[in-house]
């Protein structure tokens, strides 16, 4: 399927950016304005890059999906990593819990606000967000791509390059590690469950999560 094909948005008004054929909505405009302001550079190009991948591969699966969802969750997934929103939840739903504050300040609908909500807390869950409705799973694939390269292989080399010079990565392996290695050190017992613990244990001195096990042969059940 051409990436350029506008199948997927025939009753929202869109732009081409990077190669990508996206929404060009009030909503959409607020969210990328408003993951500008609060996003480090290096963050806000991920999340820029992200968005125009998983739409990308919206347009190559012909995926039905409401494109003003999958904008706000992909551009907002990774606003709970800002210290502006951090707070004692893992940051994954610390963002999902202020993507959809955001959604509802817009006057999107609540399924809408929960969709956003279930990618932005999902995101780094793809056991489960690929399997979950459409802009869930197409927002996972996005971010998956961008940051792993995971799918890689499905997207035309020249637009990979073409959305990369349009948000330079400017150092995103080494600043996102920093940033979850903040969260690490600061809200350990938030990072047990989910991949920070992954970063906590390479980076950073000391760090020892509990064992799933050690937790179930510790409750205080008799047997």
């Amino acid at each position: 399927m051409d990436i350029l094909d506008r199948t997927l948005y025939p009753r929202v008004a869109t732009r081409l950016l990077a190669g990508v054929v996206v929404p060009d909505t009030p909503i959409v405009s607020r969210a990328i304005e408003f993951a500008r302001e609060h996003c480090e550079p290096y963050l806000f190009n991920h999340s820029m890059r992200s968005w125009l991948f998983s739409a990308a591969v919206a347009q190559l699966r012909n995926a039905p999906h409401d494109a003003e969802v999958l904008a706000v969750t992909t551009l907002l997934h990774d606003i709970g990593l800002v210290a502006e929103f951090s707070g004692p939840l893992r940051f994954e739903v610390e963002g999902a819990n202020a993507a959809r504050e955001f959604a509802r300040t817009l006057g999107m609908q609540e399924r809408q606000a929960q969709l956003i909500w279930d990618g932005v807390a999902l995101n780094s869950t793809p056991s489960i967000a690929l399997y979950k409705e459409s802009e869930v799973a197409l927002c996972t694939a996005g971010i998956g791509l961008d940051w792993g390269g995971f799918g890689y292989e499905m997207l035309a080399p020249s637009l990979i390059a073409a959305v990369v010079d349009a948000y330079p990565r400017l150092g995103m392996k080494q600043c996102f590690t920093r940033a979850v290695c903040r969260i690490v050190e600061t809200r350990a017992e938030t990072t047990y469950d989910n991949f920070s613990r992954d970063f906590g244990e390479r980076f950073v001195a000391g760090y020892k999560r509990p064992s799933a096990v050690d937790l179930l042969m510790n409750s205080p059940f008799g047997e």
